[in-house]
């Protein structure tokens, strides 16, 4: 009987530890990576997705807006197939057309040079499909971060 007591609880751990290990996941993290200022008065930006789960993600889309200081926010819009590893990051492009305070504002810290510095917040959601899944979700992010002018390569900022 001693034994049996024993055996059963050392079983099911055995059957439990049988089974697929689900991997924790987590919603990204968005930077601005690079902020270029085209020609035509739009901005390049170059947002950095950071998969903050510990397996793959394959990101769909994304929707949110950014802020610049306590100026009015833009929308932010794309669509793309972007898979990412677990723990990494990667890099899409979209363009932006600013608000004409916005475009002020970063000319004020073009003037600056590298001194200069302007606050900015991302938010919104990102539609990804996580590697052990089936369909895609959607994930909220929310950062802030600062973007300051590259030193001898006018229009663009990081």
């Amino acid at each position: 009987m001693r034994l049996l007591r024993w055996i059963i609880p050392v079983l099911l751990l055995g059957l439990a530890a049988c089974g697929p290990t689900k991997k924790s996941v987590y919603p990204p993290t968005l930077s601005i990576q690079q902020l270029v200022v085209l020609p035509s008065g739009q901005w390049q930006l170059t947002l950095r997705i950071q998969n903050n789960s510990y397996g793959g993600m394959d990101f769909k889309s994304l929707d949110g807006q950014l802020q610049l200081a306590e100026l009015v926010p833009v929308r932010l819009h794309a669509t793309f197939d972007l898979d990412i590893p677990e723990l990494a990051g990667d890099v899409i492009q979209l363009n932006v057309l600013p608000t004409a305070a916005m475009t002020k504002a970063l000319q004020a810290i073009a003037a600056k040079g590298s001194a200069g510095a302007l606050a900015y917040r991302i938010g919104g959601s990102a539609s990804a499909k996580p590697e052990q899944e089936d369909k895609p979700r959607s994930f909220d992010f929310n950062g802030n971060d600062w973007i300051s002018p590259v030193p001898g390569i006018p229009n663009t900022y990081r």
